[in-house]
C-alpha cells in the first residue's frame, strides 16, 4: 500500500493490509491490521463503519461468492505485492450472517455431491458386474472348453474399471474377438505357464513368450475344441 495509494474499488468498499504501521486518522487507534483509505488517510474498520463485518480468506471460490450473495454489505481485502507491483487479493469482509447461510449453502451442495457419488458409484458397479458377465459370456463362446471359473476370472481381471488393461480399451468394451482373445491368452500365459518365473530369472519379455508359446497354445486348443487351431501370432503376441 506504498503511500497509501488507492486502486480503483470495485464490487463495494476496498480494504487494505498494511504493509507498514498505520493508525486510524479519526480515532487514533492501530496499529492497524486492515484499514479504508479515505480522503488520503487511513480509517480502522469501526470508524469506516466495517467494524461488524468478518474476514473471509480467499481459496473458497463458492463460499466467497456466495458470502457475498447473502451479506447486504461486503468489502475486498487486498494488499501490495512490492515484488510484483501490484494489488492482489486476500479475502473479503462479509457479514457473520450472510457466512452462516452461505456455509449452510455449500453444506448442501456437498452433500447433494455425495448422495450424487454414490448413486453413480452404485450405477458403475451394476454396469462393471454386466459386462464382466458379458467378457466372461464371449469367453465361453469362443473357448467353450474353458472352465466357468476361469472365464469369469479373466472377465473380471480383464475388466477393471481404470486398470488400462485389454477389457476396457475400447475394443474389449465392444467385445471384439480380438480383445477377449488377447484377455484370455495373457490369462493363460501368467497362470499355465513358467512364463512369470522365467521373467523373474532375467528372461527378456519377448524371449519369455517365445519358449511358452508353445504351452499357451496347447491350452487354447484345448479349450476351443479339438481339431481347431490358434494362430501361433497370438500366443506370441
Amino acid at each position: 500500500m506504498a503511500g497509501l495509494a488507492t486502486p480503483p474499488a470495485r464490487g463495494g468498499p476496498l480494504v487494505f493490509q498494511p504493509l507498514r504501521r498505520r493508525h486510524c486518522a479519526e480515532c487514533r487507534g492501530g496499529p492497524l491490521a486492515l484499514l479504508v483509505v479515505e480522503g488520503g488517510a487511513p480509517r480502522c474498520l469501526d470508524c469506516a463503519d466495517l467494524g461488524h463485518l468478518v474476514f473471509l480468506p480467499r481459496g473458497d471460490t463458492a463460499l466467497t461468492r456466495r458470502s457475498r450473495e447473502e451479506s447486504a454489505l461486503s468489502a475486498v481485502v487486498v494488499r501490495f505485492n512490492r515484488r510484483k507491483g501490484r494489488y492482489e487479493r486476500q479475502g473479503v469482509l462479509v457479514e457473520e450472517a450472510g457466512l452462516a447461510r452461505a456455509e449452510e449453502r455449500c453444506l448442501a451442495d456437498a452433500e447433494a455431491r455425495r448422495r450424487r457419488r454414490v448413486r453413480d458409484a452404485r450405477r458403475r458397479a451394476v454396469e462393471d458386474v454386466r459386462f464382466a458377465e458379458a467378457f466372461a459370456a464371449e469367453v465361453r463362446r469362443l473357448f467353450p472348453g474353458c472352465p466357468d471359473e476361469r472365464a469369469a476370472a479373466i472377465a473380471s481381471h480383464a475388466s477393471v474399471r481404470g486398470s488400462g488393461r485389454v477389457g476396457r480399451s475400447a475394443a474389449g468394451r465392444a467385445l471384439s474377438e480380438r480383445a477377449v482373445v488377447s484377455a484370455v491368452v495373457a490369462a493363460v500365459r501368467h497362470v499355465d505357464t513358467p512364463y512369470d518365473a522365467l521373467l523373474m530369472s532375467g528372461v527378456t519379455r519377448h524371449e519369455a513368450r517365445r519358449r511358452i508359446a508353445g504351452d499357451v497354445e496347447a491350452v487354447l486348443r484345448g479349450w476351443r475344441g479339438a481339431g481347431v487351431g490358434v494362430r501361433r501370432e497370438e500366443t506370441a503376441s
